[in-house]
């Protein structure tokens, strides 16, 4: 099944829109947007298949009516679009979020209209922002600072606000926190959407160290932190995005920053299963397979189990079920995607007493069990090493389970995304709402555990933290962590 990354989604849609909605941005934030709110009202209600996991009905018409009432009355539109976000995340699914990738020009500058973005990248620890690199004029906050406030509030302060409003699977708050750093990894940062929201910023800002100094530094513009993203975070399509590192001790490092390949011409499968099946004849000392920051794509870690297994792996949790087998007829006009099939499931949606409320999609499955990895190549039987973090939340989420479900590698690093009662995504429709303009993504397929499980994510075998001092010096301690690893066994 592919099982895509929220990143870059709608970038294969262009062409292909079900609808074409007319944004009111140049209108007056006194229009009544109210009935954007029953259009989503109508396709949650419908269609989303995770809409209820963490929500009863009538929390979610609460939500709603309270939303109606804030897009009914007059604001400006940070005010409707926090609004929005603190709806959208509470139903507490990694996929379901207005997004920039999937919205049009109009949407990102009215999300980007000043120069409002901190001069730095960073990392969250303990509640401090460690910058990770420094984008101000004078390099006035090099790598390793720890910066305790902005304008005087707390950065603990702005976390605990921020937190709520990130699109993450149930109680992950580690994937919350993730999304909320600026790693460089992404054309849209989620913090830079949100700060602005509860901290308005303009022009400059006072940022004060742990040290007790204050450094005054002018903020950036979207273009102006987009023109600092190395190539990796917008490839061209025929680019292969992953490279291969052979290290001083005989050691493979594999490093997969996004499997978001479904518009790529890039031959990848040819070229992971040729490097699968090599480790073996060229007598790799081990695996080091690099995920960190990776929110997942296509399902590419099928293939690197393939080659890691020696029978059949089934992976019966990745059963999908639909809220819905034909879309309604009322909201198709406001849907748009890659593959209009989506539009009708016909009879691979069958309805079942497993799951009443729900169709079992039978579209993509392998056997009447689901997804089935079957063993393929040369297998490679050296010690295997994942890196992995809270990016992991889609398709490598899924790799993650696979990877402690059949022991075939171990976990090294951080727990991941996503949850391990089941997360929604796979397919998406992209909901363009015609009032506001704004775009939500809209997750079409859940999958559910076959027992219950923990509100939680998926722990690594090894947990490795990294500090502030591992950022100023440049040590990563989740490598030298894996590298011991494969190197004693």
């Amino acid at each position: 099944m592919t099982s895509l990354n929220r990143r870059r989604l709608l970038q294969v849609s262009a062409g292909l829109s079900l609808a074409s909605a007319c944004p009111a941005w140049a209108q007056s934030r006194s229009d009544d947007w109210s009935g954007d709110v029953a259009i989503l009202r109508e396709v949650w209600e419908a269609m989303h298949p995770g809409i209820y996991r963490y929500s009863t009905p009538a929390e979610i018409t609460t939500r709603l009516d309270t939303l109606a009432e804030t897009w009914r009355a007059p604001g400006s539109f940070r005010e409707r679009f926090l609004a929005l976000t603190r709806v959208t995340a509470s139903i507490r699914c990694g996929h379901t979020y207005p997004s920039p990738y999937n919205g049009d020009d109009a949407m990102v500058a009215a999300m980007y209209p000043d120069r409002s973005l901190v001069p730095f990248r960073f990392r969250w620890i303990d509640g401090r922002m460690v910058v990770t690199q420094d984008h101000t004029p004078a390099s006035a906050l090099p790598r390793g600072t720890v910066v305790t406030a902005i304008d005087g509030v707390a950065t603990k302060a702005l976390l605990a606000r921020l937190v709520p409003l990130a699109r993450a699977d149930g109680g992950n708050d580690a994937k919350r926190i993730n999304l909320m750093e600026v790693r460089g990894e992404d054309r849209f940062e989620t913090f830079d959407i949100h700060l602005p929201l509860i901290l308005p910023l303009k022009d400059e800002a006072a940022f004060t160290l742990a040290d007790g100094r204050i450094v005054r530094a002018p903020l950036l513009t979207l273009a102006e932190r987009q023109s600092r993203l190395a190539p990796s975070a917008s490839p061209t399509r025929d680019a292969n995005p992953w490279t291969l590192e052979s290290l001083p001790n005989g050691v493979r490092r594999l490093t997969m920053p996004s499997w978001a390949l479904f518009n790529s011409t890039f031959a990848w499968e040819a070229w992971l299963g040729e490097t699968m099946d090599a480790l073996s004849s060229q007598r790799a000392r081990g695996l080091i397979i690099d995920l960190r920051g990776n929110e997942g794509g296509l399902d590419c870690g099928n293939l690197i189990l393939s080659r890691l297994i020696d029978r059949d792996l089934p992976l019966s949790r990745n059963q999908r079920w639909t809220r819905y087998r034909s879309a309604p007829a009322s909201v198709r006009p406001y849907l748009h995607t890659w593959d209009r099939s989506f539009l009708d499931w016909g009879d691979q949606a069958q309805p079942s007493t497993e799951r009443p409320g729900f169709y079992r999609l039978t579209r993509y499955d392998d056997d009447a069990e689901g997804t089935v990895i079957r063993p393929a190549g040369t297998r490679f039987t050296g010690p295997v090493a994942v890196l992995c973090d809270a990016s992991n939340s889609s398709a490598t989420f899924g790799f993650a389970q696979a990877v402690q479900q059949s022991g075939a590698a171990k976990l090294i690093g951080q727990p991941t995304g996503g949850n391990r009662r089941g997360i929604n995504g796979g397919t998406f429709f992209f909901l363009k709402l015609p009032a506001s303009g704004i775009e939500i993504d809209l997750p079409l397929i859940a999958n559910f555990p076959d027992t219950p499980q923990p509100d939680a994510a998926i722990q690594p075998h090894v947990l490795v933290q990294t500090t502030a001092d591992d950022i100023a010096s440049g040590r990563d301690p989740q490598m030298a962590a894996a590298t011991s690893l494969v190197m004693e066994r």
